[in-house]
């Protein structure tokens, strides 16, 4: 387990893709890998509200294929590790994810709607900047916790549970990890999927089954899904999602 003291929110507001400002100071964390990761400290931390996820009145479907051509409507961004702004864009049919800073983590989650059982996909791409990572989530719950399939640069992949424990305070346990073999290469596009049905996580990569994982323990409902980039000892990093896809399971 892993106590992080991590900042700083940006929310994105729908159909906008200028730089938003910082707005309130949650915690999140990704997974480890051989560089160990540092405890990061806010420079003034102010108790403010949790995030509130509101539909937006242009708003996607329940179950959609977002290929991100003019807008991220409805999504939400987080960011932790640093105090700069990053720099979310979208462009060529592509959400962009910029951080120009190391030890960055940034987090867009669709608001608009709670899934239970849901099927994510995504395709990507590395355009800058290693080691890095990109991943899923599925039942985000500020006050419950959720679960995260993370995949980086060199092949390594993870599954965590993480809960806020506090403002600005995350604990992130960890499920499952592993190394796949058909890793893409930086700047080739990379499929992965996250599966959460009922008490199971499956992981899929390059649109196989890469491995079933019992999550029964940890007890989750409903809750948000999204996407995740980070970076590490190099900056920038800039990872590009081409689409996301939410279904039934």
């Amino acid at each position: 387990m892993k106590k992080l003291l991590l900042g700083y929110l940006l929310l994105l507001t729908a159909c906008q893709t200028s730089t938003p400002n910082p707005t309130a100071t949650p915690s999140n964390s990704l997974f480890a890998t051989s560089t160990p990761l540092p405890t990061l400290l806010p420079d003034t931390p102010t108790p403010e509200p949790s995030p509130t996820f509101e539909p937006s009145p242009t708003a996607l479907p329940r179950f959609f294929v977002q290929e991100f051509n003019d807008s991220i409507a409805g999504w939400v961004i987080l960011q932790a590790g640093n105090d700069s702004v990053p720099s979310v864009n979208v462009a060529n049919g592509s959400l962009l994810l910029q951080i120009d800073s190391s030890f960055t983590w940034l987090y867009a989650l669709y608001g608009p709607e709670d899934y239970a059982d849901v099927r994510i996909e995504t395709q990507y791409q590395n355009l800058a900047g290693t080691p890095a990572s990109a991943g899923l989530i599925c039942r985000y719950s500020e006050t419950d916790g959720w679960l995260e399939f993370n995949l980086s640069t060199d092949g390594l992949y993870n599954i965590l549970y993480g809960k806020w424990l506090a403002l600005g305070i995350a604990e992130y346990t960890p499920i499952t990890d592993g190394m796949i073999k058909d890793a893409q290469p930086s700047g080739a596009s990379q499929p992965i999927g996250l599966e959460c049905s009922g008490d199971t996580l499956t992981l899929l990569v390059n649109e196989n089954v890469l491995r079933r994982v019992d999550v029964s323990r940890f007890e989750l409902g409903a809750g948000k899904i999204g996407v995740t980039a980070a970076s590490y000892e190099n900056s920038p990093v800039v990872t590009g999602f081409e689409r996301v896809e939410v279904g039934e399971p």
